[in-house]
């Protein structure tokens, strides 16, 4: 996602930096650039790219689009990159990555990016495919929305993302945790798609079970989604990408680490401190490790 990112925006006319601790991909787009296709098109766009965050001096706006678990240590490499007016944007999967970066870099810079119906692959390094292009939701992580965020808006919209602002993004966040909590971890567990988690009546019970979870612990905690029937809602975002494989499936696959902490992981600590438990997703959340772990002894696959 953060090379679809860096590509589009890039090829607006902004002057962009790609920074990856993946020396290959970086090398492959320092020779070549990077190759963005897809939804968007096929382009290859020249930037920059490095290692090395403290190579590139202060920036008006970071974009923090690492999986969840990473974003800390990205996060503190990329404090060099910070002046004082720039804004951060973490785009992330899950719960817990604003408050990260807020921790790191004050609350004050931090606005919050919600991706919708994008799915994004690396095909190859300095390659990266993504299967759509729906929506951008931003919002101040707390407040109205501002000025500044127009702005941040405005620089989206030109490098041909459809985005809307908000003046509270959190229920946002909490709609999608719900649908990813629904299938990341089922398809992943199951090495289902999304559709064949719909069509299997047992898969569908333990998937419509964690967004219900999760649909509960948000009332709880006081946050108004937009919706009454959290099974139908997460059924109807399903039917849309019915051949999708959600990311926490590519990565098991591909012998990464997943980020099930921050998504399935994330409901049942938050479950209990409101009286309530999640005993699905905490279920779901063991099988995935599990399987994580399998992996990680038995090998990267090839």
């Amino acid at each position: 996602m953060g090379s679809i990112y860096a590509g589009l925006l890039a090829d607006a006319g902004n002057d962009v930096w790609a920074v990856d601790t993946w020396e290959a991909h970086v090398a492959a787009i320092r020779e070549h650039g990077v190759r963005v296709e897809g939804a968007s098109g096929d382009r290859t766009v020249r930037i920059n790219a490095t290692t090395r965050a403290k190579d590139v001096g202060e920036v008006d706006l970071i974009v923090v689009s690492t999986k969840a678990m990473d974003v800390r240590a990205a996060s503190v490499d990329a404090l060099s990159l910070a002046g004082t007016e720039t804004v951060v944007l973490p785009i992330q999967n899950g719960l817990g990555s604003a408050e990260t970066i807020a921790e790191i870099f004050g609350p004050e810079r931090v606005v919050i990016g919600v991706a919708e119906g994008f799915g994004a692959s690396v095909v190859a390094p300095g390659h990266v495919h993504h299967a759509g292009m729906k929506l951008v939701r931003l919002g101040e992580r707390e407040g109205q929305s501002s000025e500044r965020l127009e702005r941040v808006a405005a620089v989206w919209r030109a490098a041909g993302f459809t985005v809307k602002t908000y003046d509270d993004i959190g229920p946002l966040v909490w709609e999608k945790l719900l649908c990813n909590a629904c299938f990341s971890g089922t398809c992943a567990a199951l090495d289902r798609t999304i559709g064949e988690v719909l069509a299997d009546p047992n898969a569908w019970a333990v998937a419509s079970r964690c967004a219900v979870e999760a649909y509960d612990v948000a009332r709880a905690l006081g946050i108004g989604l937009s919706f009454d029937e959290p099974a139908e809602y997460a059924r109807a975002f399903g039917l849309r990408i019915p051949h999708a494989r959600p990311s926490l499936l590519l990565d098991l696959k591909a012998g990464r680490r997943c980020e099930i902490d921050a998504i399935n992981g994330a409901i049942p600590g938050l479950a209990r401190s409101v009286g309530l438990a999640a005993p699905v997703n905490e279920t779901v959340t063991a099988l995935v490790k599990a399987i994580e772990a399998r992996g990680r002894e038995e090998g990267p696959p090839g």
